[in-house]
């Protein structure tokens, strides 16, 4: 989802003759900051984040595909979520760890291209899934004797894929839109991965077209799906607040509240990144709240959604029983 840009005056214009047309074929990223010693420091913060993030997310997905007890609808949509975060966390964060290190930080045409696109359907397929999971929590609090069949493997399968599939095919016109636009210089990039705000900035081509593609998008994916999750949870809390006992209440509340965070870490940045009119804005406060998008989200989710999950705990602590309690002469 691109943010909107407002055409400036300081936008390159290209020559009127195009046999005068100088084509940009790479991009200098100017990163974080330009400070040697800052960034030292930075590439060790989110080398560890990126390779924790890894760990992280990788044991969620060898948890839940090992053990049976957790093969169910909220657990499936949980895997998914951790294969957004690994594609989404990997798609800009190798990148800036790599131009924390030489003098010259570019990055070719093609290979922003590639981030712009990976970026953006990983960025609107994790909305999606939010908002799918929002729906399974209302079917299990709302409706609990109609969740059996709502959250069948063939249903959680098709509403899965179905996010998977919007997601990217969604993505491909606007991608190509952009891969068809001439840069004539400037060709710095004030941030740290292929965005498509400050890409579009650098064009010399029309853009208005391709900026109200991208806002469009942006409303599709963050609002439309922000009020599916508002509508469910305004319907999970009526619900709620009609259970007599306050047992049954503070297990619907906790079964709610781990998707509520990261609805709020996720939907909070992407509003202020991509929804926002773009004109007269930070752009180093943009980089920071993308950071959060980026980086701390995706570290953050398999502790949130995950590890402090009772049930998943329970599995943690058996996996690890057997470990320790298996005899060696039995695996020979």
């Amino acid at each position: 989802m691109g943010k909107t840009t407002s055409s400036s005056a300081a936008r390159p214009t290209c020559p009127t003759r195009r046999d005068n047309l100088t084509w940009e074929s790479e991009f200098v990223l100017l990163g974080l900051s330009s400070d040697r010693h800052t960034q030292a420091g930075l590439s060790v913060l989110f080398g560890a984040a990126y390779v924790l993030t890894l760990l992280g997310n990788g044991l969620v997905l060898l948890l839940i595909g090992l053990d049976a007890w957790l093969h169910l609808p909220m657990y499936f949509f949980l895997c998914n979520l951790s294969v957004v975060d690994i594609g989404y966390t990997s798609s800009g964060v190798p990148q800036m760890l790599v131009h924390f290190l030489p003098e010259k930080k570019t990055i070719s045409f093609t290979r922003c291209g590639t981030q712009l696109f990976f970026s953006l359907a990983l960025g609107g397929t994790k909305f999606l899934l939010l908002a799918a999971m929002a729906y399974d929590r209302y079917v299990a609090v709302c409706d609990p004797l109609r969740y059996i069949a709502a959250g069948s493997p063939r249903v959680c399968v098709k509403l899965v894929a179905v996010c998977w599939v919007v997601g990217f095919l969604s993505i491909i016109s606007p991608t190509l839109q952009k891969t068809r636009l001439w840069f004539c210089g400037p060709n710095v990039i004030d941030h740290y991965f292929c965005d498509s705000a400050p890409l579009l900035k650098l064009s010399c081509s029309d853009t208005h077209h391709i900026e109200r593609m991208d806002f469009f998008l942006s409303l599709l994916f963050v609002l439309a799906t922000m009020l599916l999750i508002i509508v469910s949870y305004v319907l999970i809390v009526a619900a709620v607040l009609r259970i007599p006992s306050f047992s049954g209440l503070q297990k619907a509340f906790s079964t709610c509240a781990s998707h509520l965070t990261v609805v709020v870490l996720g939907y909070g940045s992407a509003i202020f990144i991509y929804v926002r009119p773009g004109k007269g804005h930070s752009t180093h406060l943009n980089k920071v709240v993308a950071l959060m998008t980026a980086v701390v989200t995706p570290f953050l989710n398999p502790f949130i959604f995950t590890f402090r999950n009772e049930k998943v705990k329970e599995v943690i602590g058996d996996m690890t029983k057997r470990l320790l309690l298996r005899d060696p002469a039995a695996c020979g």
